[in-house]
């Protein structure tokens, strides 16, 4: 049974007065725009893999459970989780079509003694291709904007040691979307780097999360044979922004890398996206 009690998001860099902690920001609907990038493949065609390019619109509405979800102990008393169900869509910018739904739930996990952990937090999601997923990762709040570091789009793996040289052209000559530098193929945190330039981000509010070494992808059996995914990689940066009138207002970015195995290589899925709440 879960109790009624409204909970509302907490001031932006003010977590402690909410039970959701670190994830009380992400309340709200948000709205921006972002790309992707994954490589597929592409037997329908007598090729290995095809790689596709998108330049997305983005949008993710997040709403609070409404109170405590007791867990039941027996080696230890019971805990109170609190969380948020969330629903995203995004779409090809260019076409509009749907590219990604994904319904899902945060939510924020105490200490515990059994098992001894420290506080977590936990992304469960379920895709349409046929995947469910179960994340867990920490939350905190740092003074300033993001630390963004690159991330490589490079397929790895031993299945690439008997292929031919120039096997990952499609890497360099896959026609752009609006609106993709070439540089972000390469590293498409980058583009987040650039949605930010010149800002004044006084404080942020990070979110990793990982399917390894606690969690995991379930996936139906076509999408294990044919593009195995076998784990997730995903931070979210919810930053205050300060415009130049002292007025602020709430920004969302996010990148998430899914592993794609086909092939014996693994495929970097890589999606990043700069949101505001709205």
């Amino acid at each position: 049974m879960i109790a009624n009690m409204p909970l509302r998001a907490a001031p932006p860099g003010n977590l402690s007065s909410s039970p959701l902690g670190p994830l009380a920001e992400l309340e709200g609907t948000w709205a921006g725009r972002g790309f992707n990038l994954i490589a597929v493949p592409n037997k329908q065609h007598n090729a290995d893999f095809r790689l596709i390019l998108n330049s997305t619109t983005e949008r993710i509405q997040f709403s609070a459970i409404g109170g405590v979800v007791p867990n039941r102990g027996s080696a230890q008393n019971d805990i109170g989780i609190f969380g948020l169900t969330y629903l995203q869509h995004v779409n090809d910018i260019q076409t509009m079509e749907g590219i990604h739904v994904e319904p899902g739930i945060w939510l924020n996990v105490p200490a515990t003694t059994a098992p001894a952990a420290p506080a977590s937090i936990v992304r469960q999601s379920t895709i349409p291709h046929g995947d469910s997923l179960l994340a867990q990762g920490k939350g905190f709040s740092v003074q300033g904007g993001p630390q963004i570091s690159p991330v490589s789009s490079k397929p790895t793996g031993p299945g690439l040691a008997s292929k031919h040289l120039g096997y990952l052209a499609p890497y360099t000559l896959t026609q752009l979307p609006p609106g993709m530098k070439q540089a972000y193929v390469g590293d498409m945190n980058q583009a987040l780097l650039d949605s930010i330039q010149g800002q004044h981000i006084i404080n942020t509010t990070v979110l990793t999360v990982a399917s390894i070494p606690v969690g995991g992808i379930v996936n139906i059996p076509f999408v294990t044979v044919n593009a195995n995914a076998t784990k997730l990689e995903a931070i979210f940066w919810i930053e205050t922004v300060q415009r130049p009138d002292g007025s602020q207002f709430m920004q969302l970015q996010y990148t998430q890398t899914v592993i794609l195995r086909f092939l014996d290589i693994d495929w970097p899925h890589i999606s990043v996206a700069t949101l505001i709440r709205t």
